[in-house]
């Protein structure tokens, strides 16, 4: 029986430098780095260092932000000094690093860990960084465990960079001195990132989001603009819990306002669970010994099952291009931080099998390429409320590339597919929201074409129908420019009751057709002032393919988001002649007496006021006294007209 040492004595006789412990590294070793945050920035440079006298080393990584270049050392010894395996291909920062695509290995992320533990992929040596010891002799992974604490309990040998600025994170991400080979003692700075302020685009983006997050969900959150500004509209809401990949600041400051506590999570109650954090020093330091925040490996974080176990799970996650088949493209880019195949899939299926759960994808509405001079658009500044800023100056060098802007929905994805279309549910730009799940290939084109950009919906229409996925004679009428007004959403409680009021959307045609057929025969006659029993297309068209201005409609559903009853309709119709709005209404019968009327109405009148028309009227049979009470709800002084029918108006300059 060997002689045991005590774990502190060991930790000394251990302790190299920099350039003695990369000695370790012999050519043809595969050496895994630590990843994001956590990378051992001295190491890596000591690596850089000494590849000059190796040959054939392999480097396996996560994702790195390249504060030293080996992607550049790769290139220029043509890949014989050290060539690079990224699982993860970030765009962060680096044009060099998103260009060297032949570097990336695409796998989904709860797969990396077991790669490693099971040695398919064998790792000669892993660089790692970590806390100083606790009383036990255990270290801490700290800002990240995602793949490297697997990494480096399979490693052959492990050399620890201990940084005293790096947190001691609670859940699995320890390891202890007995299991470390070499020790480096090297406190520096971990690597930070400052997000800027999300954009315009962002903001809308978070903004219907937000609308479809109920409190109690336990939320997926990435590190693209638009989750960004997700996470900062999320104010308002209650009892959030976190199980990410990421935990960021936003998620932070959620949690210093009470929004975040985990305490409706279902499992993990209690705890913020994540694989690793990128972020601040701040966010650094409210990781460090929080119990309320445990840190797992990735195959734990994004395993499905333990995903499925969450009480509304709700995943976001950002794509660079969907067709109209509802495909999802996740490539990286560089307008995202971080992007790549990562773990998507695994949130998507997780949250879509959770009880109440919501897939989540986010899109800008356009993206900008270099210009080929074959189709797009001249990209001049126009923002997302169809008003042209001025345009975008050219630069004097006639060799210098533009750029022009096309739209990232497109009929049928060219590139790699990395959600199919059968596990897509919610995608949202920043015209609008849409729930493809159970639709057919002509509803899912429709509701996708509603949320494009407005410039590229009738290329878009044309297109499909070539493709055959929607019958030629469909037209999308004034909905082709609308901006959906996402203000005029409303979610009002009656009677306990869950009713939301929002814009009618092209995708509502069959809902609004169905409520028709439902309503009550003499509500049909004082709606449509004849008997009627047929609701064709073309009946309901003008009411869900609008422009949200000259004309709007406004309906109020029950039930799930997509899956949803249409049980009250209010519409106006601009006359142009009077710059006055005709008003009509229908409510479901069994909702009567309940004040959805009032409710429509207010918002039919706030809405026109809100664009410039002078004030609405209703033609209703001279008995209809549902009618005259519902029109005295307004604020204004109501006139009334009686001839064979009765006319009621009021004008917004005239209040009561």
């Amino acid at each position: 029986m060997g002689l045991s040492s005590y774990w502190a004595d060991d930790y000394v006789k251990k302790q190299r430098s920099v350039e003695n412990a990369v000695k370790a590294i012999k050519s043809g070793h595969r050496v895994f780095i630590g990843s994001y945050c956590g990378e051992p920035q001295s190491l890596v440079s000591g690596l850089a260092k000494a590849s000059e006298s190796l040959n054939d080393i392999e480097i396996i990584r996560l994702m790195s932000r390249e504060t030293t270049p080996l992607t550049r050392i790769a290139d220029r010894t043509l890949d014989q000094s050290l060539t690079i395996r990224s699982i993860y291909l970030g765009a962060a920062r680096s044009k060099a690093l998103a260009g060297n695509k032949r570097f990336y290995t695409p796998v989904n992320m709860a797969e990396v860990p077991r790669l490693f533990s099971n040695r398919r992929i064998h790792l000669d040596v892993a660089m790692i960084q970590v806390s100083p010891p606790d009383d036990f002799g255990w270290m801490s992974l700290g800002v990240s465990v995602d793949v490297t604490l697997a990494a480096a309990l399979a490693a052959d040998f492990v050399i620890a960079q201990v940084n005293e600025r790096m947190p001691m994170v609670l859940g699995q991400s320890f390891i202890h001195v007995n299991d470390v080979d070499i020790i480096v003692e090297k406190n520096e700075e971990l690597m930070t990132i400052q997000l800027d302020p999300p954009s315009q685009k962002a903001s809308r983006i978070g903004e219907h989001i937000v609308r479809l997050i109920e409190d109690g969900s336990t939320l997926q959150i990435g590190l693209d603009a638009a989750s960004q500004a997700t996470s900062q509209a999320l104010s308002n809401k209650n009892d959030l819990g976190i199980h990410s990949q990421f935990l960021t600041q936003d998620m932070m400051h959620l949690y210093s306002k009470g929004v975040i506590n985990n305490r409706k999570k279902g499992f993990n109650d209690g705890k913020m669970v994540a694989g690793c954090s990128v972020g601040t020093e701040a966010l650094y330091e409210f990781l460090h010994i929080n119990p309320a925040v445990e840190f797992h490996s990735f195959d734990y974080v994004n395993d499905i099952d333990i995903i499925s176990r969450h009480n509304k799970m709700i995943s976001m996650n950002v794509a660079q291009q969907v067709d109209l088949f509802g495909q999802i493209s996740c490539d990286a880019q560089e307008s995202t931080l971080f992007a790549g195949v990562s773990g998507i899939s695994d949130f998507v299926r997780g949250a879509n099998r959770s009880k109440g759960g919501k897939s989540i994808i986010m899109l800008n509405s356009t993206i900008e390429v270099e210009d080929d001079h074959e189709g797009g658009k001249e990209i001049d500044g126009e923002d997302i409320d169809g008003k042209d800023e001025k345009k975008q100056k050219q630069s004097d060098n006639p060799n210098k590339k533009t750029k022009k802007r096309v739209s990232a929905l497109v009929p049928c994805l060219n590139g790699l597919v990395t959600i199919p279309r059968e596990d897509v549910r919610y995608v949202v730009t920043e015209f609008g929201a849409v729930n493809l799940f159970g639709k057919s290939t002509q509803e899912r084109t429709f509701a996708l074409i509603s949320i494009a950009h407005p410039e590229f919906r009738d290329e878009l229409l044309e297109q499909a129908k070539d493709m055959g996925m929607i019958g030629k004679d469909r037209t999308l009428g004034e909905s082709v420019y609308g901006i959906y007004p996402v203000k005029l959403e409303e979610i009002i409680d009656i009677n306990g009751e869950t009713i939301t009021f929002r814009p009618a959307k092209p995708v509502d045609e069959r809902r609004i057709q169905e409520h028709f057929y439902h309503m009550d025969k003499q509500d049909i006659i004082s709606r449509f002032f004849h008997e009627k029993t047929r609701f064709i297309r073309n009946d309901v068209e003008v009411m869900s393919q609008i422009d949200y201005k000259r004309n709007l409609t406004i309906i109020a559903l029950i039930g799930e988001v997509g899956f949803d009853s249409v049980i009250g309709v209010g519409s106006y119709y601009l006359e142009p002649a009077t710059n006055m709005a005709e008003v009509a209404f229908s409510i479901s019968k069994d909702h009567q007496s309940k004040g959805l009327g009032r409710i429509l109405l207010r918002k039919l009148a706030e809405a026109a006021r809100d664009r410039g028309i002078n004030g609405l009227f209703a033609v209703t049979s001279s008995g209809n006294k549902k009618m005259m009470k519902l029109f005295k709800t307004l604020p204004y002084k109501i006139h009334s007209e009686i001839d064979e029918d009765m006319l009621l108006s009021c004008r917004f300059n005239q209040p009561a």
